[in-house]
């Protein structure tokens, strides 16, 4: 039998069908090719996070059975999967199946290996729009909470109601944006709904590419709500770079550009920091925080492909404040010890 070295190879042989999810920074479907070059070692990961890549694997079989992996797999110095993990995984795999992928797993077999060294647990929150999000992409209806959710947005049901909206239901409705009124029940909500359920529509909505109307509306609420509230609303503009780039403006100009939104913009904005001057206000706002906090964000945010050559272009500027440059020399004396 041929060496099987890549899960794709794998899950080919094993003859099922399988997506993949990125589920580290922000949950998305991952093409079949953009993962083929992962897994090959040609491109590096496009989504770490503190040195690791994090998706799912969604396959299935001829009888329709679908099962998950949630795999955490380390990254190299230059991002790419690194692949001792990886190889020890599949051999995990093999072992559960005698060696032959092409047999079935049991669901006990499933249950062994979802509790291997490289699993991890998604938050509830990226799990709830990570299952709405296969749910739609494989043709399936929506949970149960869907319909109450629907209704809640649409103000048939009282705003003081909330607690009996679930997370499950809003995130079906946060992947079905463009789909009937959706949009607009949202809109309503974030005018009119408890604040509980807005967090829980912007924690759903920093995963999805939405329009310009609901960004513009969550540009406006993230100016308005109380500052404990503020970063979930600046997350859930992640899809648009350009009113992100606006807000990271206006957090500075208010002088609330605190770790909470840096780490935010870390996670989810990331994009912004393409830009000159969003790329200098946040690292300058970033070099007034203790210095063991900036050596995590920037190792963290430099290890982005997207954004590695920009960020490492800043340690050679000239024009960076005296606080900036003490923070960079902090940040190589710590790489040096």
């Amino acid at each position: 039998m041929t060496e099987i070295t890549t899960l794709s190879q794998f899950l080919t042989t094993a003859k099922t069908q399988f997506q993949v999810y990125e589920l580290g920074r922000r949950v998305q479907h991952i093409d079949m090719l953009a993962f083929h070059q992962i897994e090959s070692l040609v491109t590096p990961y496009p989504y770490p996070i503190q040195g690791h890549a994090q998706f799912a694997i969604v396959f299935w079989n001829e009888s329709q059975q679908h099962f998950i992996w949630f795999l955490k797999l380390q990254l190299d110095e230059q991002g790419l999967l690194s692949p001792a993990p990886r190889s020890q995984f599949i051999e995990m795999v093999l072992n559960a199946l005698g060696q032959d992928p092409t047999q079935p797993l049991s669901e006990e077999q499933q249950d062994r290996l979802a509790n291997n060294p490289f699993s991890f647990k998604p938050s509830q929150e990226k799990l709830a729009v990570f299952n709405a999000l296969v749910r739609k992409q494989l043709g399936q209806t929506a949970s149960s909470q869907y319909e109450f959710a629907m209704q809640y947005l649409s103000g048939q049901i009282d705003a003081s109601h909330w607690q009996h909206v679930g997370l499950q239901g809003i995130a079906d409705v946060c992947v079905r944006v463009n789909e009937l009124d959706h949009e607009q029940h949202i809109l309503s909500c974030l005018e009119s709904g408890a604040i509980e359920v807005q967090i829980a529509l912007c924690q759903s909505l920093e995963h999805m590419h939405i329009s310009a109307a609901l960004a513009d509306k969550l540009f406006e609420r993230m100016q308005q709500v109380d500052n404990e509230y503020r970063a979930y609303f600046l997350r859930a503009l992640a899809s648009h770079t350009e009113l992100s780039q606006q807000a990271l403006s206006w957090l500075q100009q208010n002088a609330l550009l605190d770790a909470t939104a840096l780490i935010s913009i870390a996670g989810r904005n990331w994009t912004v920091l393409k830009q000159e001057l969003c790329r200098s206000i946040y690292l300058e706002a970033l070099a007034l925080q203790p210095q063991a906090f900036f050596n995590q964000v920037f190792a963290d945010i430099v290890a982005i492909p997207s954004l590695r050559n920009y960020l490492l272009g800043e340690l050679r500027n000239p024009n960076r404040s005296a606080q900036l440059s003490q923070a960079i020399g902090g940040l190589f004396k710590a790489a040096t010890r």
